[in-house]
Formats: structure tokens, sequence, C-alpha cells
């Protein structure tokens, strides 16, 4: 999903359906988390979805972004500062290092 699905769903009226789907999944990822800012919709959609999936099922989060600076990303301190307490309170942290696995396989394919 996408967050133009979200905006989408918001302008159809079919947001708490989405909602409901997202909820029933046991494994929720968010891959590729902040590459660009988070306006408004997008802001409150995550609380929301961290909010319904908090002590309940499973949520990874792969970001390209350090930890540091998801409150930046986040935006508007309050709403920031809820998201990222409910996802760091029970979180398990993998930080990986070294080049990108894409960028070997790219390499590895050119010396070919």
């Amino acid at each position: 999903m996408q967050t133009d699905q979200i905006k989408l769903a918001k302008l159809e009226g079919t947001y708490l359906k989405l909602m409901k789907k997202i909820e029933k999944t046991d494994l929720l990822i968010l891959d590729d988390f902040g590459l660009t800012s988070f306006d408004e919709q997008i802001r409150n959609a995550l609380m929301d979805i961290v909010e319904m999936k908090y002590d309940k099922s499973s949520v990874i989060i792969a970001a390209q972004i350090p930890v540091k600076c998801w409150h930046e990303t986040i935006g508007e301190g309050t709403i920031a500062d809820a998201i990222l307490d409910r996802l760091v309170h029970s979180s398990h942290r993998l930080e990986l290092t070294g080049q990108s696995l894409r960028k070997n396989k790219l390499n590895k394919s050119q010396n070919n």
C-alpha cells in the first residue's frame, strides 16, 4: 500500500474499511519509511495504524534514514512523539551497515 491509497481512501470515504483491512493483518511491513516528509493526512493515518497495531500485532519498518531523523520526517512534534513512543516501546532494532545489496548486485553484473 502506498500513501496515495490512503489519501484516495479518505477522498472516497473508504478510509475506515482500509484501516480495518490493515488491522486484520498479523504483520504490517512499512518499507522505505520516511523517504519523503509526511503531510498531515499521512501523519494522522500513521498514528491511526500504529495505535491500532500497538501491542496487538507486529510491524516491521524498513528505512534508509536513521531512526534519530524519524521525528523530523514525521513532523508535528506531539504526533511524532506519540507515534515514536508506541513504535519504540516494544521494538527490536536492527541496524544494517555496509554496501547496499542492490549496489553489490549491480557491481557483480557489470564485472561479468
